[in-house]
């Protein structure tokens, strides 16, 4: 056999894809998979949402590997599905190689801006959404030593602890931040055991909340924050109930509503990029009965007010991506 379609087929049997209908839409999740109870989960949601309202079906794949972003692409660009969804900054490459070769599908991407005519970009505020559960972490802590677990260390994980920074130190100048990251590879991204162990040393350099923006390696945060007698912070899905009482708060990313939209607009879907923050509902924070008791009414009172100025346009938080610097915090 051909060693090239021998490689194909092998690559093929790998990737195991949800069947396609002609011109349904289709999500591809990023590693992690796509129960990780944060980022891809949320995207999920927002399909699983569009589903049930309009009785629809999509097509969905989650990821092994890195290798298999551009085969996702093309088996369901081949298929009919349109739109296509991507969950995730790391399919940036392989989108910009195969949308040209597809002009009549519409892809979406989350989290990264890739500029072709039928590419949708979605980008969010997280520095705005992060702002505000750092004014709430500073809030609570009372040791005033407040600490952030990134997932893979690249500058969009960054921009999550800069504005969480930023929150805690407009609540108190002299608060202690602690930041690590996991790694640098995909496979920070799911590793709870090194989370965990992170956040242990955190403990011990003084620290009584703890926020993970680390997909899967979040889960290790949140679990060993609760054990240990600490408050924690969720991220992008409302992860209060996986320890109530416990997680001061989860910061929303609205992924699930990204779906949710480019699924209701379908191949209609407009090209170019859509910023989702504060002022539009794309970030913000969870307030539920499994959290409710944590959050003071002082505490909802300064968010609020904060969310105001921020939407407003009368208070900026500084995006790091805009120049990788921070002024609240060094990485």
């Amino acid at each position: 056999m051909n060693k090239k379609i021998a490689s194909a087929l092998v690559g093929a049997a790998a990737l195991t894809l949800s069947a396609a209908t002609l011109a349904a839409p289709a999500v591809i999740y990023d590693l992690g998979g796509k129960f990780d109870k944060s980022f891809n989960e949320s995207a999920y949601n927002g399909a699983t949402r569009w589903a049930e309202e309009t009785g629809g079906k999509f097509a969905e794949v989650e990821l092994q590997s890195d290798a298999q972003r551009e085969q996702a692409l093309r088996r369901f660009a081949e298929s009919g599905a349109n739109p296509i969804v991507m969950a995730g900054f790391a399919f940036a490459s392989a989108l910009g190689e195969v949308s040209a070769d597809y002009p009549d599908t519409k892809f979406v991407i989350i989290d990264m801006v890739v500029d072709q005519p039928n590419v949708r970009s979605i980008v969010f505020n997280e520095h705005e959404g992060s702002y505000l559960v750092g004014m709430m972490a500073a809030m609570a802590s009372k040791t005033n030593t407040v600490s952030f677990v990134g997932g893979m260390d690249i500058p969009l994980i960054r921009k999550f602890g800069c504005g969480y920074a930023q929150g805690a130190r407009a609540i108190s100048a002299d608060v202690t931040v602690i930041a690590n990251m996991t790694g640098t590879t995909g496979a920070a991204w799911n590793d709870p055991v090194k989370g965990s162990e992170l956040t242990i040393a955190q403990i011990s350099q003084g620290s009584d909340v703890v926020f993970a923006a680390a997909g899967g390696t979040g889960l290790g945060v949140l679990q060993t924050a609760a054990d240990k007698g600490i408050l924690s912070i969720g991220v992008d899905a409302n992860q209060n109930y996986l320890h109530p009482g416990k997680v001061l708060t989860s910061m929303l990313k609205r992924v699930d509503n990204a779906v949710y939209d480019s699924f209701m607009n379908g191949e209609n879907v407009e090209p170019g990029i859509n910023a989702m923050g504060l002022e539009n509902g794309g970030v913000g924070f969870a307030l539920d009965e499994h959290n409710e008791a944590l959050v003071s009414d002082e505490m909802k009172a300064k968010v609020e007010e904060a969310i105001a100025m921020i939407a407003s346009g009368e208070l900026k938080v500084h995006d790091y991506t805009s120049d990788e610097t921070c002024p609240a915090i060094q990485f």
